[in-house]
């Protein structure tokens, strides 16, 4: 009997927290971060949800540099976008977690 109650709550708890993840999903959709290089020459903005939306290159820039060096200027922008959503997302999944399994950090 005692089982089949911790069966029931366990369920529960499960459910709640894949709601409350769908919601984060939406809520990170509509965070924008940037990540820049060559002080800002290229900027490449992605969402919460560690997706590219943009990259913005500087005209000028763009007709000086070799194409190498822009493909590593948007390597170096895109990653630092996306380690900045990545921190963002494990914030909010820490927060959610924290609000479905009181006392886990």
């Amino acid at each position: 009997m005692f089982d089949k109650f911790l069966g029931k709550n366990l369920m529960g708890k499960m459910g709640e927290m894949q709601k409350q993840m769908e919601e984060m999903k939406q809520k990170l959709e509509n965070i924008s971060v940037i990540g820049e290089a060559e002080n800002g020459k290229v900027r490449v903005v992605a969402n919460g949800n560690r997706m590219i939306n943009n990259i913005i290159i500087d005209e000028e820039y763009k007709n000086t540099v070799s194409a190498d060096g822009l493909q590593e200027t948007i390597a170096v922008a895109a990653n630092r976008a996306l380690e900045q959503a990545e921190r963002i997302e494990k914030s909010e999944m820490s927060h959610a977690a924290m609000g479905i399994l009181p006392g886990l950090r």
